[in-house]
């Protein structure tokens, strides 16, 4: 299934282009902003504009790891992990900490923009407006542990993401606990056990998000010190918003996450339904 522009089906082609502007087919890597290739270049067309023999450019997602608060050392254990699994799957993965990049017509050729461990107010209002306009468009957003800690004062971006971080009291320390898997058809947890314990920091949110989203796993109060929430504590959560699709999980604060295969497995899953390939 290809992106969609202006509520169109788009697909991300090929092309030689003696100049680009944005974003080549190969992977790029590190935290700079992504460069093109001198060989190609991959740009969203309408599927009635496609040729049968122009190649099809691999899915394509956008790594935004900005902080303007807290910093997570795991940072680099993420980026890394997720560069690993997109080479596996024959994905292009692109990794930015500029949000200059945020504009729609840059956005537009990415399948899933993945808010890895942002904090605080990491866009602007024109930067904003153009991830709104992204969404609406048919875009996907996936939201990594702090995604919740970022942009309180942005009304839109709180219902995209689903919930707010509890500013009062945000998480527990880095303990194990138990998580209920309650829905395993969703490919993000799909191969996890019914009962599923792990070390993590488990946060605690302003408002429960399950009126606005489906829920897939919950965390078990009685099984660690630290939450606030009671008998529904939801932790990670799929929804349509406005056109787009976005996935969350309040998982992945320690850079031991990365290299956890069923963690892995969840976040892969995520990654693949908000980039509407599952």
């Amino acid at each position: 299934m290809g992106r969609r522009l202006y509520h169109t089906v788009v697909v991300t082609l090929c092309i030689t282009p003696t100049a680009v502007l944005f974003a080549g087919c190969a992977p790029t890597v590190g935290n700079t902003s992504p460069t093109p290739t001198a060989q190609s270049a991959c740009v969203a067309v309408p599927r009635q504009q496609a040729t049968h023999d122009t190649a099809t450019c691999p899915p394509a997602i956008l790594v935004f790891s900005k902080t303007a608060e807290f910093r997570h050392d795991s940072i680099p254990a993420a980026q890394a992990a997720l560069r690993q699994l997109a080479a596996e799957h024959g994905w292009r993965a692109d990794f930015t900490e500029d949000a200059e990049l945020f504009t729609y017509e840059r956005l537009v050729r990415y399948d899933a923009v993945i808010f890895l461990l942002t904090t605080g107010d990491v866009l602007d209002t024109s930067q904003e407006a153009a991830f709104e306009r992204y969404i609406r468009a048919g875009g996907g957003f996936v939201g990594v542990h702090s995604a919740s800690d970022t942009e309180y004062g942005w009304a839109w971006y709180g219902g995209l993401v689903g919930a707010h971080n509890n500013q009062q009291n945000k998480h527990s320390g880095v303990v194990s606990a138990t998580i209920q898997v309650s829905d395993h058809a969703h490919p993000s947890t799909a191969g996890l056990p019914d009962r599923w314990t792990r070390i993590d920091e488990w946060y605690n949110f302003a408002t429960n998000p399950r009126p606005q989203v489906h829920v897939l796993m919950s965390i078990d109060e009685s099984t660690y010190a630290g939450g606030t929430m009671g008998t529904d504590h939801p932790i990670a959560w799929y929804h349509e918003h406005e056109g787009g699709r976005a996935w969350y999980t309040a998982l992945g604060h320690t850079a031991e996450s990365y290299h956890e295969l069923q963690f892995l497995a969840h976040l892969w899953g995520g990654v693949e339904y908000a980039a509407s390939r599952v």
